[in-house]
């Protein structure tokens, strides 16, 4: 049975304002099947039964690809990058929204056949693997819509210790989620596989070693969830046994996975402060899906129980995922910040708006919950007021907290488990 997804309503909005609209996201997390539920008519670029005549057709003759109801959906079209110009001059002839639905799972190696950027044209999606609230984990008691808003929040937390640490190491790919645990848990592991042994190195055409691959996915799952260097990262892989690299090699691992979507990096908030404090810039690193990472590693939920430090890391990038798939639903973006006086918080959502929340995510604890509380706080009084809107909220996202309530310094406390869009 098909769970419905957060991004359904932003596809069947982009369809009515757009000619075509492009879906991009990681493989197995449901592209298809989504769009599918929208599409009239279909044609699977890599079917092996057609790929060969459908990657001719596109050559000498794509519009032929193109006839049929629509929407028509044009699944892996990013394997035949001449469809591109001729779904822009098809929209423009038609002169008429939801012509065509686009799925790609990685960018087009050969972008030397788009001649026209699609603007005007195309609408662009992205597509993640499921927030917890999707997959039926979270009971969606507290909407981060209602907390932009400043309502009362209430809520009761079903989730364990135990229990987050299985959705970390599970995942939120779909067809996971309707399997018996021991089968889920195999899953990722499938999912690196495919992606060393073939798709890194078709993604870009640039064959790699699969050996180092591994070893880099392993160097960057130790280093999930913070701002590590380039330079950390190859004497990371060269301390486990690789004898020369250099960091343009690790630019070109880091690109191919962004390419296929494994890798999402978490850019800086840049806000207008009181003092002249200077900010740091660099990305905070990020996979589409913490189980690449507990995977990457051999990791399972009782190994993640034994180091509670590397179980935050990964957590952090489950929440930064489900928050991430929230804010697109109300027009946002999630970013970081940190900066010179190491004053952090973990993940800034920013609306169109220019409406802004802060969340620090922490394990549990009351310890660590105050912790975030005194970060937050500081930040929002850094914040030069007379120049940007307020926060709209300060959020603490717990692990393992009961219950979902907002403090009387006006602080919410939401565990996951509890959290809808």
């Amino acid at each position: 049975m098909y769970k419905k997804r957060i991004v359904d309503n932003i596809i069947e909005t982009k369809l009515k304002g757009k000619g075509a609209v492009l879906i991009e996201g990681p493989k197995w997390c449901g592209k298809t099947t989504t769009s599918s539920r929208f599409a009239k008519s279909t044609i699977v670029m890599t079917d092996p039964k057609s790929e060969k005549e459908n990657l001719l057709l596109a050559e000498v003759n794509p519009e032929l690809l193109l006839e049929g109801n629509t929407p028509r959906l044009i699944d892996e079209w990013q394997v035949a990058p001449k469809l591109w110009d001729a779904i822009r001059f098809v929209v423009d002839k038609r002169n008429d929204e939801g012509q065509f639905l686009l799925t790609g799972s990685s960018t087009p190696v050969n972008r030397d056949d788009i001649d026209h950027s699609g603007a005007g044209r195309f609408a662009w999606v992205t597509m993640r693997t499921m927030s917890l609230y999707e997959s039926g984990d979270s009971t969606g008691e507290v909407s981060l819509s209602d907390v932009f808003k400043g309502k009362n929040i209430n809520g009761t937390n079903k989730l364990t210790l135990n229990d987050i640490t299985y959705l970390i190491c599970r995942g939120g790919w779909p067809k996971s989620v309707t399997m018996e645990p021991e089968i889920a848990l195999e899953q990722p592991f499938d999912y690196i596989d495919a992606i060393v042994k073939t798709d890194a190195s078709k993604v870009d055409g640039i064959v790699k070693s699969e050996e180092r691959l591994r070893k880099f996915l392993r160097a960057y799952s130790r280093n999930v969830s913070t701002q590590v260097t380039l330079t950390s990262l190859k004497e990371d892989m060269i301390v486990n046994d690789v004898d020369s690299l250099n960091e343009d090699t690790i630019s070109l691992y880091i690109n191919a996975f962004k390419k296929m979507f494994v890798i999402e990096e978490m850019q800086a908030w840049n806000p207008n402060l009181r003092s002249k404090t200077a900010i740091r810039t660099s990305d905070t690193r990020y996979f589409v899906d913490p189980s690449i990472a507990s995977s990457s590693l051999g990791l399972g939920p009782s190994d993640l129980i034994k180091n509670l430090n590397t179980c935050g890391l990964f957590f952090e990038n489950l929440v930064v995922r489900d928050l991430r798939v929230y804010a697109e639903s109300l027009k946002g973006n999630v970013y970081h910040y940190r900066d010179a006086s190491n004053l952090e918080c973990d993940a800034v959502i920013h609306l169109r708006n220019g409406e802004y929340g802060l969340v620090e995510i922490k394990l549990g604890g009351d310890k660590l919950i105050e912790e975030g509380v005194k970060n937050l706080l500081d930040l929002a009084n850094k914040i030069d007021t007379d120049k940007m809107n307020k926060p709209s909220f300060l959020m603490i996202i717990t692990a393992t907290s009961n219950y979902a309530y907002r403090r009387p310094d006006g602080v919410y406390v939401v565990p996951i488990g509890c959290l809808k869009d």
